[in-house]
């Protein structure tokens, strides 16, 4: 099994309540993708509750193979929703090990 965990920090916005809708967009188009992408094993999205910290969102998704990671990366509604992140993101890190 291969664990898929990205953290996700955005732009700035002019406001927090545009942040947050902005957020609340891209946690649910995430949250969608099991049902389009079978590959995902599982998939489970945060929003960050501490403002001390510097990322926005955490991403983990578990996947049977790194082949199969390689799959959902190029599906193409996974890369919608990374058109959608990739539009307010400031930075991203990601890990991908073995479990």
């Amino acid at each position: 099994m291969i664990k898929h965990v990205v953290l996700f920090q955005l732009k700035t916005f002019a406001s927090e309540t545009k942040k947050v809708e902005k957020l609340n967009e891209i946690k649910s188009a995430l949250e969608a993708l099991p049902q389009k992408v079978d590959v995902i094993r599982s998939l489970e999205v945060g929003l960050n509750a501490n403002e001390a910290e510097e990322y926005d969102i955490a991403l983990s998704t578990t996947f049977d193979s790194m082949e199969d990671l390689d799959i959902y990366a190029k599906h193409p509604d996974h890369v919608t929703v990374g058109g959608i992140i990739k539009a307010v993101l400031e930075k991203r890190a990601c890990v991908d090990f073995e479990c």
